[in-house]
């Protein structure tokens, strides 16, 4: 039998070779480009940076989408505690208006804010935090509440108005694994005032 030269044959073999050569350098740079966004989405992993459009606003969305409450949001995520922020809870989160943090002695918030204070700002910031969901009027009956940083804070009703830690609630939002509960002021830790 007599081999017979198909030029058709080498033409497709040559069109494969391309193609495969094209993919692989494609993919090649594909890796090299998503380094960058893999070191990033290490940084950023965890419930709280998964996009949901369609369940009920944990307290965390609520957070974010205040324009009140920039200051806290900027906080949450230079103590890096979004994801505490979105479990399923109930969580009670005491949320201090961007007014709030102004009213602290210049520069503490700055301060706060740095790396080197990380420890200090998440046990604040804790401090702002509770297990349970509880109505401005159900709190009336409490005089302390255990926060997450391990400690307590007491409660006091004066007329209508329930103070948290010196703290006057001034509004509620209910939220899809608790509520928030505005504040008027930053609740310290009894070490930190």
């Amino acid at each position: 039998m007599k081999a017979t030269f198909n030029p058709r044959l080498l033409a497709g073999t040559v069109c494969i070779l391309i193609f495969l050569y094209g993919c692989k350098t494609e993919t090649k740079n594909e890796a090299n480009t998503a380094v960058p966004e893999a070191q990033e989405a290490t940084k950023r992993q965890g419930q709280a940076f998964i996009k949901d459009d369609n369940s009920t606003p944990n307290v965390l969305d609520i957070a974010i989408g205040s324009p009140d409450h920039t200051t806290l949001v900027a906080a949450v995520q230079a103590a890096e505690l979004e994801n505490v922020l979105v479990n399923a809870g109930p969580l009670m989160v005491f949320a201090p208006t961007n007014a709030a943090f102004d009213a602290l002695p210049e520069g503490t918030v700055d301060d706060l804010l740095k790396p080197e204070n990380k420890d200090a700002l998440a046990n604040i910031l804790k401090h702002h935090v509770t297990p349970g969901n509880y109505s401005k009027d159900f709190l009336k009956k409490f005089k302390k509440l255990g926060q997450a940083n391990d400690q307590n804070t007491t409660i006091e009703t004066i007329g209508d108005d329930v103070y948290v830690g010196g703290a006057k609630i001034i509004a509620s939002i209910p939220a899809g694994n608790g509520i928030v509960h505005v504040v008027d002021k930053v609740i310290l830790p009894p070490s930190e005032e």
